[in-house]
C-alpha cells in the first residue's frame, strides 16, 4: 500500500515512511491510494471472530507486507489488551466505551499501535525519532503511556496551559524517561501549528527526524476504525440501522469510522457532535470552509478550531458536497446544553457520562431516530477524567480508578514556551 498526499506534491510512500513522517513534504495529510471492501462473509461472521482477528483483517490492507502476519498480530494483541463495551442507555441509544485502556481515553489504541509499529521499524536502527505532538487534552497522555521507554524514540507534547484538565496534565507530565511536555501560552490550534512548522523547518529536519503521533499520523488515525467494528460486533443481531454519533475535535475518529464504512461496515449515518467550535458544523450549512480561532468549553478535546482530519473526510465523499451530506450531519452544542445532557442520562438512567459523550449523546437526539434505528453515540474518555466538572454537574462522586490514582499526588514537570522560537530552539538543544 502507497500513501499520496492531499495536497498532491509530494511523492507517494510506503506505509513506513508515511509512518515515519507523519506529514507530507508539502504539509498534506497522507491518504492510502486504496480501499478494498472486505468480503462480505467477514461481516457475516463477524460476531464468531476474536478482536483481534477483526482488526487484523481491517488493518491489514494499509500495513501491506512492511508488517508480517505473526508480528502484526502480536502488535494488535497488545494493542487490544482491555474491553470496548457496548452499554445500552435507553431504548435503542446506547454508549460506546472506548476508555478502558490505561490512559482511560479513546486515544489508547491509536497512541499504542502507533508506538509499537514505530519500535518495529526502528527495531535495528540506532537513530532516534521525535514523536511531536500536540494535544487538546487526551492525546497527549496517550501517547506519553503508549512511547514510555520505546526504543530509539523521544517524545515532545505541546499542550495550551490551562486547557486541558488537572487529570490530563498530570498524565502527560509526569512520566519523565522519554517524555517531555512544552506548556504553551496559548489554544491548541497554536500548539498545532507549531507542530506542523517543525515539520517543514530544514533547520530543524536536517538534524532530527521528527514524526507526529496527532492524528494526522495515519498509524494513529487508521486503527480508529476498530471501534466501529467492535461496536457492530456487538449489536448486530439486533437487526437495526445503526447511527454513530462522534464527539468530534480534529475529526481523526469519526473519519476513521467512514474508513470502516469504506471496508464494508453496514452504518446508516455519521454524526459529528461539536463543541461551540462549530467550523464543520457551520461548513455543512454554507459550503463554505471557514475555520476560527477555537474557544475554551468543558469538552475540551474537541476545542479545534480547524480539525486537521476533515480534508480526509471530504475525499472519503469524493470532494463531493452533496453526497456528504446525505450520510454525514454535524450539530454543535454549547456547554450549557451539555451539562443538562449529563444531567439527564444520570437522572433518567443512572449511567454517567464526560462531557464528550454527553454532546455524543446530543448529537443522536438532535437527529432523531425511528424504530428501525440504533444509536450509537462514542464514549471518549472516563468521567474520572473531567472529575470537578461531572461531580459539580450530577452532584455525585465520582470512584477513582487505578490507572489515575497511580498519578494524581505525581508532581508535574513541564517547560513553558510561548513561540515557534522556543520550540525550535528546544528541539535544537
Amino acid at each position: 500500500m502507497n500513501y499520496y498526499s492531499l495536497n498532491n506534491n509530494a511523492p507517494k510512500v510506503t506505509f513506513e515512511d508515511a509512518v515515519i513522517k507523519g506529514l507530507a513534504p508539502d504539509r498534506g495529510l497522507y491518504f492510502p491510494e486504496e480501499i478494498t471492501s472486505l468480503p462480505q462473509s467477514f461481516f457475516e461472521n463477524i460476531e464468531n471472530l476474536d478482536n483481534v482477528e477483526i482488526a487484523y483483517q481491517a488493518i491489514q490492507q494499509f500495513v501491506g507486507d512492511e508488517i508480517p502476519e505473526v508480528e502484526l498480530k502480536d502488535i494488535l494483541e497488545d494493542v487490544l489488551s482491555f474491553d470496548f463495551p457496548v452499554i445500552e442507555i435507553e431504548e435503542n441509544i446506547a454508549s460506546l466505551e472506548l476508555f478502558h485502556g490505561p490512559t482511560m481515553a479513546f486515544k489508547d489504541v491509536g497512541a499504542r499501535f502507533m508506538a509499537r509499529c514505530l519500535g518495529y521499524f526502528n527495531r535495528e536502527n540506532e537513530n532516534h525519532v521525535t514523536v511531536l505532538v500536540a494535544t487538546s487534552g487526551d492525546t497527549g497522555g496517550a501517547v506519553a503511556n503508549g512511547f514510555l521507554g520505546v526504543k530509539g524514540v523521544d517524545v515532545v507534547i505541546l499542550y495550551p496551559t490551562g486547557k486541558v484538565s488537572a487529570i490530563q496534565e498530570k498524565q502527560l507530565t509526569t512520566l519523565g524517561q522519554n517524555i517531555t511536555a512544552l506548556e504553551v501560552d496559548g489554544v491548541f490550534d497554536d500548539c498545532q501549528e507549531m507542530v506542523k512548522t517543525a515539520f517543514l523547518d530544514k533547520s530543524i529536519t536536517d538534524f532530527k527526524q521528527l514524526t507526529s503521533a496527532n492524528s494526522i499520523n495515519i498509524a494513529r488515525w487508521l486503527p480508529q476504525l476498530f471501534y466501529f467494528l467492535f461496536a457492530y460486533k456487538q449489536v448486530k443481531h439486533k437487526g437495526k440501522d445503526i447511527t454513530f454519533s462522534v464527539p468530534s475535535g480534529n475529526f481523526g475518529n469519526i473519519c476513521a469510522g467512514i474508513v470502516a464504512h469504506k471496508l464494508g461496515l453496514p452504518v446508516k449515518h455519521f454524526i459529528a457532535s461539536t463543541n461551540i467550535n462549530d467550523t464543520v458544523v457551520r461548513y455543512l450549512k454554507t459550503s463554505e470552509y471557514n475555520p476560527k480561532p477555537s474557544k475554551a468549553t468543558i469538552s475540551n478535546a474537541m476545542d479545534v478550531g480547524n480539525p486537521s482530519n476533515f480534508i480526509r473526510i471530504q475525499k472519503l465523499f469524493n470532494n463531493n458536497f452533496e453526497e456528504l451530506k446525505t450520510s454525514f450531519s454535524a450539530y454543535s452544542f454549547n456547554d450549557t446544553q451539555t451539562k443538562d445532557a449529563m444531567q439527564k442520562v444520570y437522572s433518567d438512567t443512572g449511567y454517567i457520562t464526560d462531557p464528550h459523550g454527553a454532546v455524543g449523546y446530543l448529537g443522536l437526539k438532535k437527529k432523531g431516530l425511528n424504530g428501525s434505528d440504533y444509536g450509537i453515540f462514542l464514549e471518549t474518555a472516563h468521567p474520572v477524567k473531567f472529575l470537578d466538572t461531572v461531580e459539580e454537574t450530577i452532584d455525585t462522586t465520582v470512584e477513582i480508578p487505578s490507572q489515575i490514582q497511580k498519578i494524581i499526588n505525581k508532581k508535574k514537570k513541564s517547560i513553558a514556551i510561548d513561540s515557534y522560537e522556543n520550540l525550535k530552539e528546544f528541539l535544537l538543544k
